[in-house]
């Protein structure tokens, strides 16, 4: 009775009608922006699927086993790279492959762009870091499905809608661990390139990011891998790939074609990884080595400060001895 009472006693607030009427205003009045956007999204969205279907699939096959061997010098990746990809030119999936990639791609490229100055905007003032946060809570905890929902409203069916639900979704990481790579990067280096006379621009591009590169990489590798489940996500929206072959299966109840897209997403997902996790580990590598450079330096000045001080004392003593003497 007494929950029943409180409940009536609340005021009923109709937000979901608010968000309604809210976002029919935003497609009656910027109409032109989402047409826009989506014209400019698609046109690089089929240049980049251009670039990757109209090549033999050997040759695609190629290619990614050097990116792959360029990224981990070792043979273990490109081997892994040469034979799963075999295996969905084998299964009939690469084309579809080739275009979840293309929408993966473009995602990524797009959440990196906007992302990451965020995350330095957020590292480099205080202020800015406060306010996102919220921010990116809701956008890392908003489910998947509203985001495609209201990308088809603003952009309709196909491609487009899935990149930018892709874009929104996968875009926090990139700030957040930007942020993160900045706010670790060693003080006493930061100081050193001012003492030096570095501008802030300077000590940003020439300290600040490629010590932080490890962090960043990291960043863009989770923006990847949000990118994809979230693009199979948007098959439901009309967008083409292994998503609209899982969706398919779904609706008709084919397991095989289920299983053939499933595998599909988990090689690419696996390849992608890797990959950018490679290079990850070379940024790491490269800042273990500024920081052991800066470490040595710093040890190299101390023993030169000793050296001059035992001498500055030896010359004392000398003097000294020479007026004792007279």
């Amino acid at each position: 009775m007494r929950e029943t009472t409180l409940a009536q006693s609340l005021p009923e607030l109709p937000i979901g009608d608010g968000a309604e009427a809210f976002i029919e205003w935003l497609t009656s009045s910027f109409g032109w922006f989402f047409v826009g956007v989506r014209d400019g999204v698609g046109g690089i969205v089929d240049a980049t699927e251009w670039l990757l279907t109209t090549p033999s699939p050997y040759v695609m096959i190629a290619v990614f086993t050097l990116l792959a061997f360029a990224a981990t010098r070792s043979w273990g990746l490109p081997l892994f790279t040469v034979l799963t990809f075999l295996l969905l030119e084998s299964m009939g999936r690469f084309p579809e492959a080739m275009q979840t990639l293309a929408l993966v791609l473009v995602a990524t490229v797009l959440a990196v762009l906007i992302g990451i100055p965020l995350g330095i905007w957020a590292a480099r003032n205080e202020k800015v870091s406060v306010a996102i946060k919220p921010v990116l809570d809701f956008m890392q905890t908003m489910p998947s499905f509203v985001y495609l929902l209201l990308a088809v409203v603003f952009f309709r069916i196909g491609r487009v809608p899935g990149v930018m639900s892709a874009l929104i979704f996968a875009m926090p990481p990139a700030v957040r661990l930007t942020e993160l790579g900045i706010r670790q990067v060693d003080k006493e280096v930061v100081e050193a390139a001012n003492a030096f006379g570095a501008r802030p621009r300077e000590v940003l591009t020439g300290v600040q990011l490629p010590l932080a590169r490890a962090s960043i990489m990291a960043g863009v590798n989770q923006v990847i891998m949000l990118s994809l489940s979230m693009v199979v996500i948007a098959g439901l929206g009309g967008a083409p790939g292994l998503g609209a072959t899982v969706v398919r299966a779904v609706t008709g109840m084919n397991i095989g074609m289920g299983i053939e897209g499933g595998i599909g997403v988990v090689i690419l997902a696996i390849y992608l990884d890797r990959v950018t996790a490679a290079f990850g580990r070379e940024g790491r590598g490269r800042r273990r080595s500024a920081s052991k450079a800066s470490t040595d330096e710093a040890s190299l000045s101390q023993n030169d400060d000793t050296d001059d001080a035992e001498g500055s004392d030896q010359a004392t003593s000398d003097d000294r001895d020479r007026s004792i003497s007279t």
